[in-house]
């Protein structure tokens, strides 16, 4: 039984506040476009952004702790440029290489929420026998 299709969206804890940082590292420095909270939500902080078909969400967590393990990946068509602009602004990025042929590296967001950049994958995914 298939019952899941895809994944709608992720959605990131950050501190009380964070909108004005958020909007600056995911909106100019990754140039995610920003789009409208639904009414209802808005009054719990936080902000949203569009990822390709997805959604990225920061949400405000009262005894906000940063995930420094658990993070998602983001496919990136270029990864040289993203890199090269975050290092640009003083974002540190570490180079992983613990996959063969897999082109990553790992940030933090400004609340220390861990964060992977990847040259896409799918290509290299073979379907289970």
């Amino acid at each position: 039984m298939k019952t899941l299709l895809d994944i709608d969206h992720i959605q990131l804890a950050a501190p009380k506040g964070c909108e004005p940082a958020a909007r600056h590292f995911f909106g100019s420095l990754l140039g995610l476009e920003e789009i409208e909270k639904p009414e209802l939500l808005r009054a719990r902080g936080g902000c949203w952004f569009r990822v390709g078909p997805r959604q990225l969400h920061i949400g405000v967590e009262e005894d906000f702790r940063p995930a420094t393990k658990a993070h998602p990946a983001f496919a990136v068509c270029d990864i040289e440029p993203l890199f090269r602009r975050l290092t640009e602004a003083e974002i540190p990025c570490k180079w992983d290489e613990a996959r063969d042929g897999i082109r990553r590296f790992y940030v933090t967001d400004p609340w220390g929420n861990r964060l992977e950049f990847t040259e896409p994958t799918y290509a290299y995914l073979k379907p289970r026998q």
